[in-house]
């Protein structure tokens, strides 16, 4: 593994019952790093010691992922709806001290972050997120390639006990087939790392807890997301969108049509990369957060000397 991310500091805070671990490293501004599926923190090991260079980087395993605790399913899904980890990740940020922030994050992350803008706008400074659009715009907008390529969004919300049998039958046949499956396979994952994700993948309950997080954003999060467009509720936070150019996402959506969608202020471009951004591209994604993240607020840049 990446040494100098390996040996930030690590953390456990409880929040109702569910552990949620993480690390932290660094100084300066707060920055909050949420991963994907069905990966855990360890994904930033290729940007995060820079951006400790410049802020002080917060990494967490969304709950059901990685060392953070697995609950139990409720019949609504809400335990694993995207409402339920973006309190996580606040409580996280206010355990350090943290009450304003910006937020990274990949995948099933972004889904959270963009919940936690939604419901916390006072929290989220700014967001840069990866590889992904809106959950509703892209559940309303499946076309035949992208259900082909994103499979597992219609497998995992099956009922249970199937899927997480399947999975659970050989965790690590369903990583490497998940995360090898896409546009350059297996070979940009470093092996220690990957080996962590398998490991992680075998915890007991994984399985279930990685379908509860696909089905709450089926179901539960499709009702708070068309709660906020009801309600003309948009990100007022600046948003800067990025994808990878040989990926599902950009392909089968315009993405940053769909952001200007739900929020105020998006910019964003393709990466020459596949999904799995911040190990396929660490360092074009290292330069545009570091711009991103560095650029003065709305209000800052509205001040008069």
């Amino acid at each position: 593994m990446t040494a100098s991310f390996f040996s930030f500091p690590t953390f456990d805070i409880e929040r109702n019952g569910v552990r949620i671990h993480g690390r932290i490293g660094g100084s300066g501004a707060p920055l909050l790093l949420l991963h994907g599926h069905p990966q855990t923190h360890a994904i930033w090991h290729r940007v995060a010691p820079a951006l400790a260079e410049r802020f002080t980087v917060v990494a967490v395993d969304l709950r059901g992922y990685g060392d953070s605790g697995r609950p139990a399913a409720d019949t609504e899904h809400a335990v694993y709806g995207k409402r339920e980890m973006a309190l996580d990740a606040l409580a996280a940020m206010q355990h350090h001290g943290f009450e304003r922030f910006g937020v990274l994050a990949h995948d099933r992350g972004a889904r959270v972050a963009h919940r936690l803008a939604a419901d916390d706008a006072q929290a989220v400074e700014r967001m840069l997120l990866l590889d992904i659009a809106p959950t509703l715009s892209m559940y309303e907008n499946t076309s035949e390639a992208f259900a082909k390529a994103y499979w597992h969004w219609f497998f995992l919300i099956q009922p249970p006990p199937l899927p997480e049998a399947l999975i659970a039958s050989d965790p690590v046949r369903y990583v490497r087939s998940v995360m090898g499956g896409r546009h350059a396979g297996l070979a940009p994952f470093a092996p220690e790392v990957l080996a962590e994700y398998e490991r992680c993948a075998g915890i007991a309950g994984t399985a279930e807890s990685i379908c509860e997080d696909y089905r709450a954003s089926a179901t539960i999060d499709l009702v708070h997301d068309r709660a906020d467009i009801a309600a003309g509720r948009q990100l007022a936070q600046p948003l800067r969108v990025l994808w990878g150019e040989h990926g599902a996402v950009g392909k089968a959506f315009d993405v940053l049509a769909l952001w200007r969608e739900r929020a105020a202020d998006v910019s964003g471009r393709a990466l020459l990369c596949g999904h799995y951004v911040p190990e396929e591209a660490p360092g074009e994604l290292l330069a545009e957060a570091l711009a991103f993240f560095s650029s003065p607020s709305p209000q800052q840049a509205g001040a008069t000397p």
